[in-house]
């Protein structure tokens, strides 16, 4: 029975979709979808007909917003699909689907190649370690090139990049592709495919990089370079073999091609899928915080990682991930964070907006639950006998903040209850009341972000809301500090005083974010205490001298200080702490600094000058330009500030032919 169990993980693959905006990633997936039977007509973004673009917004606006989890089966195996959206102010959904993937389809425009938010995404990937694929599309479009787009994986992102196919025919005349490895040809005619003899003008180029794949692989990997060594050709068994090894440590990346539109190259991409990428028994096991391990095996007790919270009129959705164990309808599981306990309702195996009834989840599968009432993304659920607590996704601080206020006075109620249901949903949402205006302040990822929230708010809730002019949230930050500041807490009021004495100096931390160290000696500050006092400087960085914005950039030291046998306190130093620094900062040089994004501006040739000029009226810093046919990609660091409303600027110098995407690029000083 086990062995049958792990037989039936081992042909499970979670993978995600992963691109730039408009690189074809939805489509990637319809196909995917359509060719292993889980649809039975083909999705089209431009149409509003796609599975896993099934929220209104979505098919109004023609991109992804939320990531949507959908399921097929391809050879013999399971594949949990998780399309993630490409626009960047939506990358924290990319960040939390990455947390749960075993592997990953990377979609590359074959004219545009490596673009800002692919690279970002490639990058997220590589932290949490996810092995990819990629999948080089659109080559049947005019100035697609297979090649110029490899180079600039190569150039870009640094993988060794594995070109397992050969395109046969460029743009319009694309109409299939030489397998490498097979040494065969696979030509498509609608949805039909059939393999074939390479073609004789192909063959020798057919060969010749075959080579070069077999000694790219060969300088990799181990194993292929005996048989390179030993044999005047790597068999098929071998170099496949390899690939999958290569993929799986990251040293190497599978790249094939096609036209996902046009229905070529999507069956050697699910193959491909099967053949390379790791099921949940190739990866290591989950490692909780405390240091205890799980394996990927139904028998374990439970582990499973929440991902995704969604609230609709039918009721609360929770998205998990099962590491381990045996997850079974009515199950009492433990949140690991809290320590509360939830009850398992119901299990559902999910096809977007769609769903069907199961009546368990073992390790490796990825579900939605109907019970749990508290659980958040990020949260660890876990068996009550044997807790474990995993590391949440990581969470990216908002940079730009609305005030929404509800056109009726009676809807306040609603629109509080309203926000903490979208906030509840989207953790990159956070919500706040200003303390000097009264107003409700609701911060995202971006303008976008923003106003998709705004547009749930609307449809979803009924609640007709104002939303102000967008703000950006700036620092403050160290440029020179102090050394030796002394401050004393001394407080008698009748009862219990209150007596703390702390010595910090404060620095600059190039770096970014908050250090704290103590070089006190002779336990002139118990350890308790100085904890007390770290606690008291992040408390004090959520104000700074300067216009009352979070401090960032800053180290404190604490040197010295005095404790009393009665009236110190982890409250007393905790206070000295805070009050220190807010002196410490009022005395040191600071300096403001104000979210900045890189900006990639596509326009055609003759209306460069205008936008490169626009760019610098808007504080903008060009960092380089590129030409391809008939455009020119320019690249610039712009304050986020001045990046609002330029969508519609751009279209008005550019006769509506120009297009731009942005990705964050950190803080910088204010110019």
């Amino acid at each position: 029975m086990r062995a049958r169990l792990s037989t039936a993980i081992a042909t499970i693959r979670n993978i995600g979709i992963l691109a730039h905006v408009d690189a074809g990633k939805t489509t990637v997936t319809e196909r995917m979808l359509y060719l292993a039977g889980a649809t039975h007509k083909r999705g089209e973004v431009h149409d509003g007909t796609t599975v896993t673009d099934f929220d209104p917004q979505e098919r109004d606006r023609g991109i992804t917003i939320f990531a949507a989890a959908v399921s097929c089966d391809w050879d013999g195996h399971r594949v949990n699909l998780i399309d993630t959206p490409g626009h960047v102010d939506f990358s924290d959904e990319v960040e939390r689907s990455l947390r749960v993937l075993d592997g990953a389809i990377a979609v590359f425009d074959g004219v545009a190649g490596v673009e800002p938010q692919s690279e970002s995404v490639w990058r997220r990937a590589d932290r949490y370690g996810v092995p990819r694929v990629v999948f080089v599309n659109k080559l049947d479009r005019p100035g697609a090139d297979l090649d110029t787009a490899v180079e600039s994986i190569r150039r870009r992102l640094h993988p060794a990049p594995l070109v397992v196919q050969l395109p046969i025919g460029r743009e319009d005349g694309f109409t299939g592709v030489v397998d490498l490895l097979a040494m065969r040809a696979l030509m498509w005619d609608g949805d039909a495919y059939a393999a074939v003899p390479v073609p004789d003008g192909l063959l020798a180029e057919a060969r010749r990089r075959r080579r070069l794949l077999e000694e790219a692989v060969a300088e990799l990997h181990a194993g292929a370079l005996d048989e390179f060594s030993a044999e005047p050709s790597m068999s098929e068994e071998t170099l496949a073999a390899a690939l999958r090894d290569l993929t799986g440590t990251g040293e190497g990346v599978v790249v094939l091609c096609g036209s996902a539109y046009r229905n070529r190259g999507i069956e050697p991409l699910l193959d491909a899928v099967v053949r390379y990428l790791p099921s949940p028994l190739d990866v290591p096991p989950v490692r909780g915080q405390d240091g205890a391990v799980r394996a990927a095996d139904p028998a374990e007790p439970l582990a499973a990682l929440t991902f995704k919270v969604s609230v609709t009129v039918t009721g609360r959705l929770t998205y998990v991930r099962v590491y381990s164990g045996t997850l079974r309808k009515g199950d009492v599981v433990l949140d690991a964070g809290t320590g509360r306990t939830e009850r398992v309702g119901r299990i559902l195996r999910v096809q977007a907006d769609r769903h069907s009834e199961a009546d368990s989840a073992m390790a490796g599968d990825i579900v939605a639950l109907v019970g749990p009432k508290a659980a958040r993304t990020g949260t660890t659920l876990c068996a009550p006998q044997a807790p474990l607590l995993l590391e949440p996704p990581a969470a990216t601080e908002p940079v730009v903040s609305v005030a929404v206020e509800p056109r009726r006075g009676t809807d306040g109620d609603r629109l509080v209850s309203a926000l903490a249901r979208l906030t509840e949903e989207d953790p990159s949402l956070v919500v706040r009341v200003d303390a000097e205006t009264g107003q409700t302040v609701l911060s995202g990822m971006g303008e976008l972000h923003l106003e998709v929230a705004a547009e749930k708010l609307r449809r979803d809730h009924r609640l007709e809301v104002s939303v102000g002019r967008p703000q950006v949230a700036y620092r403050e930050t160290v440029v020179r500090g102090v050394r030796g500041l002394l401050y004393r807490h001394v407080k008698q009021d009748g009862g219990a005083g209150q007596f703390a004495h702390v010595v910090i100096d404060v620095e600059p931390l190039e770096e970014g974010g908050f250090a704290f160290g103590s070089t006190v000696t002779g336990g002139r500050v118990p350890r308790e205490y100085v904890r007390a006092v770290e606690a008291g400087c992040r408390d004090a960085l959520a104000d700074g001298p300067l216009g009352g914005h979070p401090v960032a950039g800053v180290r404190v030291t604490l040197t010295d200080g005095a404790t009393h046998s009665k009236d110190s306190s982890d409250l007393a130093f905790r206070t000295a702490g805070r009050l220190a620094l807010r002196e410490a900062l009022r005395s040191s040089e600071m300096r403001m600094l104000e979210p900045v994004v890189e900006i990639t501006v596509t326009v055609p040739d003759e209306m460069a000058g205008g936008v490169l000029g626009d760019l610098t009226a808007r504080r903008g810093r060009v960092s380089g330009s590129r030409a391809r046919p008939g455009v020119v990609v320019i690249t610039a660091v712009v304050p986020l500030a001045e990046v609002f409303g330029y969508a519609t600027r751009l279209r008005s110098r550019t006769q509506g032919r120009g297009t731009f995407t942005t990705r964050p690029a950190g803080y910088a000083p204010i110019r």
